[in-house]
């Protein structure tokens, strides 16, 4: 499980804006989701550059036919700016992947934007 470091939390509380980032898996048939790590970060791109660690996290574990989606992502640098675009305009971003027991889910959203 990813989580701030005291710097990291720091940084973002000096700056008054922390963006939030967070992972989750949420397996069928299951009451409960399972948490994949979180991040507070003092800027977009930060929050950008942690879902692409945590994506390529989730996509390493997944079989090739179900990780496609997620390294596609990787590799679209026009989504990365689009996801850019909405963090900073004040819009959250989500990528969700799938494989055929569970959901992932992955959110990152900029400050006064609630989950």
């Amino acid at each position: 499980m990813v989580t701030a470091t005291p710097h990291e939390r720091l940084a973002a509380e000096e700056h008054g804006t922390a963006y939030r980032c967070w992972a989750v898996a949420y397996p069928a048939y299951e009451t409960r989701s399972i948490p994949l790590g979180a991040l507070d970060t003092a800027s977009p791109r930060l929050a950008l550059r942690w879902l692409r660690e945590r994506t390529r996290n989730v996509t390493d574990q997944l079989d090739a036919a179900y990780a496609q989606p997620g390294r596609h992502w990787l590799r679209d640098e026009a989504e990365h700016e689009r996801a850019l675009a909405y963090l900073t305009g004040g819009t959250a971003y989500q990528l969700t992947l799938y494989d055929e027991n569970t959901r992932y889910v992955l959110v990152a959203y900029p400050p006064g934007v609630t989950s």
